[in-house]
């Protein structure tokens, strides 16, 4: 049938040409001519401009997908705020919980302006990962709700970072948490674990309001909710699910914030103006840098500079463990310009010592060369605490030392801490068949100290009743010290090992428990007093 259409209308075409041609035009061929080429152009055409070649891991296109691809328009949104509107594609929530979200920041306008005032810096990185990975632009407003934008946000929950991760969250990120540095405050680095976590939540469970509630109330808690509605015949969607209060207005806050980016004219809100491209790009390091001095050769404010840097600890930068950092857009030349004409030749101020062995403060401080209180603050040190063997601190670099710290270091430098044990010069009386290494046993002490405190061998014996100088620690004296009720009379014992006869004529009830022990009577007895709970 198709066959017999098409002869038709060819006749038709011929009638209608041979009715607007004159009588002696010639018959049109069966099979139209080819045009002779064009002729070519003396002058040389411009090369086509260099093909963009996207980032990250390419996949093929299917024929299937091709009708789903949106067109790209012409004119590139007029700023960013209009860019992500454009990408919104969650489906939106609605309900009191939103309304009330919307009413908290509506009465906040200084506390919204603040916010979305910080954000101009991260926005534009953020909102380009989500698009490269083809996710919703809705997730760019997600620091809003976590940290208001601040990097160096932590939560009482040890949670830090622009995005809040968890200590060991971070790690299963593969970001870096070490004396130097922490990546869960990184801008590039926490941006890419975060969108990494949000995509594996959207996998598991196929819904992003239950992703954003496995984000923030962890996705082993989403999963048994939605397993208890399962066998309980109900819905398993987010509004369906019990959840604790954090949680379930979490999303709301995220639908509130979306709705005022919206239409923020509803909300007498005024979002500041994000020109639609990059803030910030990033500078790579070839050597250890004071902070001061990069912020200094980049031209920029000692706040800014960190402000797209939080994640360094210290006031060096290791070039093995953070090669990168950024710079705002103009700042970046000015600092590869400054770099290169600086002439001073040192670059970093300070480095990093490894602690031999465990050690106070004192002796640590006494073996680089700098002042106690210095190394406390420069190293965060709180008083009262050991430096552990192995542990990592920034010290100064010595005029003949220019090299830089090594990778190992820099990428796994941890500065451990243990309790400095206060100890106080005590005498006690040696007991029969009593030795320098019994007495040590009893005391936990090393002999050989209590041979040199005693100026005796380290093998000698004592004497019944002979005097020992010993270093105890303040709570073993306290102990040591306690007086002991025995038939109803208070006996200092001269050792810790109470004598047999004390101990055969002491009452059955234990000390702590007699009428009127107190806490302190429970300490000197020996028996440990409970801490009051601590919330958060």
């Amino acid at each position: 049938m198709t066959k017999y259409k098409l002869l038709a209308l060819t006749a038709m075409l011929a009638l209608a040409g041979c009715a607007t041609t004159s009588g002696n035009a010639p018959v049109a061929d069966p099979e139209p001519r080819k045009e002779p080429p064009a002729p070519k152009v003396a002058e040389a055409t411009p090369p086509p401009p260099p093909a963009f070649i996207p980032s990250g891991p390419l996949s093929a296109i299917q024929p299937s997908d091709l009708s789903s691809q949106p067109v790209a328009p012409l004119e590139p949104p007029p700023d960013l705020w209009s860019r992500i509107r454009g990408g919104f594609k969650m489906s939106n929530l609605d309900g009191e919980l939103v309304r009330a979200q919307e009413q908290w920041y509506a009465n906040r306008p200084d506390y919204l302006q603040r916010m979305t005032d910080r954000s101009r810096k991260y926005l534009f990185h953020i909102v380009e990962e989500l698009e490269r990975r083809n996710m919703p632009t809705e997730l760019a407003l997600l620091p809003f709700i976590e940290s208001a934008f601040n990097p160096q946000a932590v939560s009482s929950a040890r949670a830090a970072g622009m995005w809040q991760f968890m200590p060991a969250t971070g790690k299963d990120f593969d970001l870096k948490q070490n004396f130097f540095r922490d990546d869960r405050r990184s801008v590039l680095e926490s941006t890419r674990a975060a969108l990494d976590y949000l995509q594996k939540l959207h996998g598991m469970f196929g819904d992003w309001h239950l992703a954003l509630a496995a984000y923030n109330w962890g996705e082993g808690n989403v999963s048994r909710a939605i397993q208890r509605n399962q066998r309980a015949g109900l819905g398993t969607g987010y509004a369906d699910l019990r959840m604790p209060d954090e949680t379930r207005n979490y999303v709301p806050k995220l639908q509130a914030v979306k709705n005022i980016i919206s239409a923020p004219e509803q909300f007498s809100a005024e979002l500041p103006v994000i020109n639609n491209h990059a803030y910030f790009q990033s500078v790579t390091l070839q050597r250890d840098m004071d902070v001061e001095l990069a912020a200094r050769l980049a031209d920029v404010k000692l706040e800014d500079f960190r402000a797209l840097n939080p994640q360094i600890n210290r006031p060096v930068i290791l070039a093995a463990g953070t090669p990168q950092i950024l710079l705002p857009w103009d700042n970046a030349t000015v600092f590869k310009r400054n770099f290169e004409a600086h002439s001073e030749g040192k670059y970093a101020s300070w480095t990093a010592w490894t602690a031999p062995s465990t050690m106070s403060v004192t002796e640590a401080s006494r073996r680089v060369g700098m002042a106690e209180g210095d190394l406390r603050s420069v190293n965060s040190i709180p008083p009262r605490m050991l430096i552990k063997a192995g542990s990592v601190l920034i010290v100064p670099r010595r005029s003949a030392n220019q090299r830089d710290v090594p990778d190992h270091v820099a990428d796994n430098g941890q500065l451990s801490l243990a309790p400095e044990i206060v100890t106080r010069r005590t005498v006690v009386k040696a007991g029969k068949r009593d030795t320098v290494a019994s007495v040590a046993h009893r005391y936990k002490l090393n002999p050989v100290q209590v041979a040199e405190w005693n100026r005796l061998p380290a093998s000698a014996a004592f004497k019944p009743g002979q005097q020992v100088v010993l270093h105890l620690p303040i709570r073993t004296v306290a102990r040591a010290a306690a007086p002991i009720r025995v038939n109803g009379r208070a006996v200092v014992p001269t050792s810790t090992r109470a004598p047999a006869p004390v101990r055969a004529q002491a009452t059955h009830k234990p000390a702590a428990k007699q009428a009127g022990a107190k806490p302190a009577a429970k300490a000197a007895a020996g028996k440990p007093v409970p801490a009051k709970k601590k919330h958060g």
